[in-house]
């Protein structure tokens, strides 16, 4: 059945990720701590995890969610593919928001192989700036490089999904269908955001929008990040 096969999927990236989830938050925190921002990124489907992590009830106002209109599959299924597998639109991404010395990136890919995503985790090595990438142990080992090195080799810390080659779960004998990155995406970055709340009460969480007093209590996180998180706008 394939809640078995998502309830054990889930339970082996709890296990096999507490010590990293630990890791990231703390690097989380210590931005925090410092007024840094989050970058988040992905391509593909990996955007889902982005989207995630920015503007979220209950998720960190200072996400600052890196984002290429050509990385989306709904403006173009191919064009999409070929513009994480060209190299320098890394580069072009970061040109509008340089990486800074208190922030932290966060890059979540499941094959981790493409060159925007290794480029990515480059660049904010060049700078200084620590790396978590959220990925599949597996689907890198399996999958053809096209970067040089991989994304989990320039990461500071790794969360590794867990996730089969091909992304398919279902059936388990010949998976075929039920990709499983995206649930996995979202329960690891949530283990991180829960990590952090015990490490830092005071970190800056969205409200809902939609509860009682949701607008309210989100106006002074428009009013520190907006001028540094343009999407906010």
């Amino acid at each position: 059945m394939i809640e078995d096969l998502v309830t054990e999927a889930v339970r082996t990236a709890e296990a096999n990720n507490a010590g990293q989830v630990a890791r990231a938050a703390e690097l989380v925190v210590k931005s925090l701590r410092a007024d840094g921002l989050i970058f988040t990124a992905g391509a593909g489907h990996s955007l889902a995890a982005v989207a995630e992590t920015f503007y979220r009830a209950g998720g960190l106002a200072c996400v600052y969610p890196l984002y290429h209109q050509q990385l989306l599959p709904l403006h173009g299924a191919q064009a999409s593919t070929s513009a994480e597998r060209r190299s320098g639109l890394a580069a072009e991404v970061l040109a509008d928001k340089p990486l800074g010395p208190d922030d932290v990136l966060v890059v979540f890919s499941t094959s981790g192989v493409n060159p925007y995503p290794v480029e990515l985790a480059r660049a904010a090595r060049v700078a200084g700036v620590p790396v978590i990438a959220v990925s599949s142990r597996e689907s890198v080992a399996a999958a053809p490089r096209r970067a040089g090195s991989t994304l989990i080799e320039e990461a500071d810390v790794v969360l590794d999904t867990g996730v089969r080659p091909g992304d398919a779960s279902f059936p388990a004998g010949e998976p075929r269908t039920a990709a499983l990155s995206t649930i996995l995406n979202a329960y690891l970055w949530n283990s991180v955001l829960a990590k952090v709340i015990t490490l830092a009460e005071d970190a800056p969480l969205w409200r809902s929008s939609n509860v009682e007093g949701g607008d309210e209590a989100n106006a002074s996180l428009f009013e520190h990040y907006r001028s540094r998180i343009p999407a906010l706008a």
